[in-house]
């Protein structure tokens, strides 16, 4: 029998606001344990709670960003459950009146993964397990959250691949969120279930917890969906329970069973009034949103004639896109921008973090101003690569690497001249291309563009040298 997966997400996201949720704490990741929190954060008797208005409009971005209904009244509730991460023994969130609801993901097949919900909550502190004692940090307490609840609509890892990359994008666009899976920002429960293809009827869900990589993401979810079918296969039972997923060993173990809503006595939070968000301010929300990662790449094909495997890798970090936007302006060939940050700017970047911070020694002005030189023909491709490979090593701009001698190419005496030095100072490569080895004027082109400084013509030049040669 064949199985089909089943999954849904709970995705919580970190807010990038200077203070915590309820209290004005700093939300700075990192410092000493238990150094960034006080009586409000760590639960005092007596202390009130106040809600952080950022926090509120942070989260009406992402539901708008998301095509959610924005709710003009929500209010916030009160989860409990006993754990160490949580002094109060209660977590503050959002139960049947949430901020955001019923919206969607659109994935590159034009498939919409719905998402039941956006509320908002305190994130919980963090437990530290050393030597078999338990330590608690509770810097993380308090910071705000979203948590973005999916419906079940994800049938494949590589759809559960795709659906985390467009949120983690979608985030970092509007400016909630930096969205560092690494640091605990966007960190996702993946709900799995399996069932007979063509059956409608949900199996039993497992729930693996806190995976802050989508790496492991997938290769969890592979396991566990495999797990799964060979226990329902064996004629065991999928039990519902929460999992953690260990990465060395690539296993899911159990936690704990699996909790349900009445499991936490949801009750309204009495210290904290309702929210209220008129229409007006979500318009005004609204019209502050950037353009998003899709509608953009669908401009770059279509008004720049940009590939759409390049677009994506432009649009791909909002900073490299804003850069790519600043330096075409004014230019004839905006895919000559392209090339040059998808190959020698971001051969300087070594991984995805340095790619997402993108910070390199030329500025978007300087960029234009070579790619400039280049449309108007006073400079080469060759000297403009190697110009810009200076410009990243030094942070000059290209009038301090480029004279007014190094402009306006060479002329055709001296092409000849430089040819003809070409053929007798490499007479193996001569030989070669006389034997049929197209290949080896490419040599000779080569030590054309580098004793002419990079001012002849390629193209040229090659065709110069085969006419010598025969």
């Amino acid at each position: 029998m064949k199985y089909e997966l089943v999954a849904g997400f709970e995705t919580h996201i970190e807010l990038a606001t200077n203070t915590k949720i309820f209290c004005s704490c700093t939300t700075e990741f990192g410092g000493e344990p238990n150094t960034h929190c006080c009586p409000v954060c760590i639960g005092l008797p007596g202390t009130l709670p106040k809600l952080n208005k950022k926090v509120v409009e942070y989260a009406i971005k992402a539901g708008l960003a998301t095509n959610c209904e924005i709710a003009e009244i929500s209010k916030m509730d009160r989860k409990n459950y006993c754990y160490p991460d949580l002094p109060k023994a209660y977590q503050i969130s959002q139960y049947d009146m949430p901020l955001c609801q019923n919206g969607y993901v659109e994935l590159s097949s034009g498939k919409k993964i719905r998402l039941n919900r956006i509320h908002i909550e305190e994130d919980a502190g963090k437990l530290i397990h050393r030597k078999g004692d338990t330590l608690v940090d509770y810097n993380r307490g308090g910071v705000p959250l979203i948590e973005i609840v999916s419906e079940p609509d994800i049938r494949s890892v590589d759809e559960a691949k795709e659906y985390v990359e467009k949120l983690q994008l979608i985030m970092r666009y509007i400016g909630i969120s930096d969205c560092k899976m690494q640091e605990g920002s966007m960190r996702c429960d993946v709900n799995i279930s399996v069932r007979p293809v063509g059956s409608e009827v949900y199996g039993t869900r497992t729930e693996i917890k806190n995976m802050n990589s989508i790496t492991f993401i997938a290769k969890a979810m592979e396991y566990e969906f495999e797990r799964q079918v060979d226990l329902i296969e064996s004629g065991g039972k999928v039990i519902q329970e929460t999992l953690r997923y260990d990465d060395v060993t690539n296993t899911t173990s159990s936690m704990r069973g699996k909790e349900d809503a009445h499991d936490y006595r949801y009750f309204r939070e009495p210290d904290l009034v309702t929210i209220n968000v008129p229409k007006e301010q979500v318009e005004k929300i609204k019209k502050s949103l950037p353009e998003f990662p899709t509608q953009k790449l669908k401009r770059y094909v279509e008004e720049y004639d940009i590939p759409n495997t390049d677009a994506q890798l432009l649009t791909k970090y909002r900073k490299i896109a804003e850069y790519f936007e600043e330096a075409i302006d004014g230019i004839k060939t905006p895919k000559t921008a392209s090339n040059f940050i998808i190959g020698q700017i971001f051969r300087k970047l070594e991984n995805e973090a340095e790619k997402e911070e993108f910070n390199i020694k030329v500025s978007a002005k300087s960029l234009n101003e070579l790619i400039k030189l280049l449309d108007s023909g006073k400079i080469k491709m060759n000297l403009a690569k190697s110009t810009l490979d200076k410009m990243l090593e030094t942070g000059k701009n290209v009038y301090e690497l480029i004279s007014e001698s190094d402009m306006g190419g060479i002329d055709d005496n001296t092409l000849l001249e430089l040819c003809n030095q070409a053929i007798q100072q490499n007479p193996n490569a001569v030989n070669d291309f006389k034997n049929g080895k197209v290949k080896a004027v490419k040599a000779m082109v080569g030590f054309v563009m580098k004793n002419s400084r990079g001012k002849a013509d390629a193209v040229l030049a090659e065709q110069k040298l085969i006419e010598l040669m025969q």
